[in-house]
């Protein structure tokens, strides 16, 4: 009840200095004491009803369906945490904390909560119209005029300032018309909610999922290509993203915006292409013995794709994730590659899964049917250990495990291989190649997720 109060008090001066106004809606005509009447009312609503906020990092995991970006061009902080994170695909355990969220039964309804940004004290968010601020909860809403940004801040734990405003609890920013939200060069048409944590507060848009998709699709996959592919972008796209919602009930967003998730860069710009393949797959998924499952996705193959047990022997091994032939992605300059490591960045890598010296030499010790490395052998001046090459392969950097030849110098090691990610799923250059081919969407699918089923969601 404190925090509503404290928030109307600040409303009513900077409503008395003209720099916030009330909505021009007839419902939200109302005097200050109205509106403080109301918000007493609402308190104990409010509270019953609103989740506890939670920081992003304490839900970090790899549901990664692509890695289309080097893990060297990722921010440090990523490839900080991807050289002790394991590789392994991480489904988030459904247990008597984390309930499965229940999806609503009209695609049409799927509400996506993207993470866009993270672990911030101060933030500006540019406008390019009319928005409108209020607390989570209360359906009082304050119109900010056009001032071109809102500057956000954290004031004290689980509170920020919009614009020199103090709240308590999560913040909606809500567009108004066609007025786009605008953070670190990506454009939002969705309302983005500020979440403060004890010491940091997050970004999150909530968006519909065919909009999320707008936004998601020309950064997995080039706007240009051939428009059979984009559809099947837009089916796995869609379909890993509704079963990731499932398995978020107790945390305040669903996916993050880099490869941790899907890489999206917001829905300001949607190109004409992208636009006629999402719409025109509106509401299909894919579907292995009736439910929707992973939908893994990656650049190139190298040939072909492999297990999904190659990540993590324990994750099920469903038919259409056990890997598929590939003689489609030859065209692609990710099929064959080689780049050489600094042995000090392998050093590192070693030290930091507790491998303590220098390293002397890295081999491959087991290789699945297609040929991609599984496991590798470091050893270093004091001692070796074997570990999986997915693991090694987010935190050295190294485009893929479908190694051809690997030789230690005295400063580098040399890697050569075929393919780009980490060859789960669909194979987004095949799938390019595919089309190229006249083969369609559904056919596209078929092949790269054997078994599965395209239905209507």
């Amino acid at each position: 009840m404190k925090r509503l109060i404290s928030f109307f008090v600040m409303s009513t001066l900077v409503l008395a200095t003209g720099c916030m106004v009330p909505s021009a809606r007839k419902e939200n005509q109302q005097d200050l004491s109205a509106v403080l009447a109301q918000a007493k009312a609402q308190t104990q609503t409010a509270q019953t009803q609103t989740q506890p906020a939670q920081t992003a990092d304490e839900s970090v995991h790899l549901d990664t369906p692509s890695v289309l970006e080097d893990v060297a061009q990722t921010p440090a902080a990523q490839v900080a945490a991807a050289a002790t994170a394991p590789a392994e695909v991480q489904t988030p355990a459904k247990t008597e904390t984390q309930p499965a969220k229940k999806l609503p039964a009209d695609v049409k309804d799927v509400k996506v909560r993207v993470l866009i940004g993270e672990n911030l004290t101060t933030a500006e968010i540019g406008l390019s119209g009319d928005v409108r601020v209020y607390p989570e909860g209360l359906k009082n809403k304050y119109q900010v005029p056009y001032t071109k940004t809102l500057k956000l801040a954290l004031n004290g734990p689980k509170k920020v300032s919009v614009n020199g405003i103090k709240v308590a609890g999560p913040v909606i920013i809500v567009p108004q018309k066609k007025s786009k939200l605008i953070w670190n060069k990506n454009e939002y048409t969705s309302p983005i909610y500020i979440v403060a944590g004890e010491k940091t507060f997050s970004l999150v848009e909530h968006t519909p999922l065919e909009n999320y998709l707008y936004g998601v699709l020309p950064y997995e996959m080039n706007y240009t290509w051939p428009i059979e592919a984009l559809k099947a972008q837009a089916v796995a796209a869609r379909t890993y993203t509704l079963n990731s919602i499932k398995s978020t009930a107790n945390r305040s967003f669903d996916l993050y915006d880099d490869v941790r998730s899907q890489v999206y860069r917001g829905s300001g710009k949607v190109y004409d292409s992208i636009k006629e393949a999402v719409d025109a797959t509106r509401g299909k998924v894919l579907r292995y013995d009736g439910d929707i499952f992973f939908t893994y996705y990656h650049a190139n193959c190298g040939g072909g794709t492999d297990n999904v047990n190659i990540w993590n022997a324990m994750t099920p091994s469903i038919k259409p994730l056990q890997g598929a032939s590939c003689k489609y992605d030859s065209h692609s300059t990710s099929y064959t590659w080689k780049m050489n490591v600094p042995n000090e960045k392998i050093t590192k890598y070693a030290n930091s899964i507790g491998l303590k010296g220098t390293i002397k030499d890295v081999v491959i010790a087991k290789k699945t049917s297609s040929g991609r490395a599984s496991y590798l052998t470091l050893k270093t001046t004091q001692g070796s250990k074997q570990i999986s090459c997915a693991r090694f392969r987010l935190g050295t950097g190294i485009r893929s495990c479908k190694l051809t030849k690997l030789s230690v110098g005295s400063k580098e090691t040399a890697f050569e291989g075929h393919g780009y990610g980490h060859g789960i799923g669909m194979c987004q250059d095949g799938a390019k190649g595919m089309a190229n081919e006249k083969f369609t969407y559904e056919q596209i699918l078929k092949h790269y997720y054997p078994g599965s089923k395209l239905g209507a969601y």
